[in-house]
């Protein structure tokens, strides 16, 4: 097995109560640059103690697709549109990826970057 690479791309997920809640924040986040992509993963049962009751609830998954250097206003931007007290925002490092989508990401993240070119 190679070694692990190191990118500065990161997937971070965020569940949200419903679909029009999630498509509204997907939306938002990529027309503001903060993600290149929101994946809107349906039909999820989150199971998980809250104020010492067990709750089980059905939501829709964010996954979200952003730079390192983008994840604290990611989450500020998240936390202020967000209709949960406590949101889940969780962030992954994205070890290795096809290098022509991780230039994607970063290009559609940072509007100063030039568009990736065709390989």
């Amino acid at each position: 097995m190679a070694a692990a690479e190191s990118t500065d791309a990161r997937v971070v997920l965020v569940s949200a109560p419903s679909d029009e809640v999630a498509d509204a924040l997907a939306r938002t986040l990529v027309t503001d640059r903060l993600v290149a992509c929101a994946n809107v993963v349906p039909g999820i049962r989150s199971v998980y103690r809250w104020s010492g009751e067990i709750q089980v609830d059905d939501e829709v998954l964010l996954v979200l697709k952003t730079r390192a250097d983008r994840v604290d206003a990611l989450r500020s931007r998240v936390v202020s549109l967000h209709p949960y007290e406590v949101p889940e925002f969780v962030v992954l490092p994205i070890v290795a990826g096809l290098e022509s989508y991780l230039g994607w990401l970063r290009a559609e993240v940072d509007p100063s970057e030039p568009p990736p070119t065709a390989e």
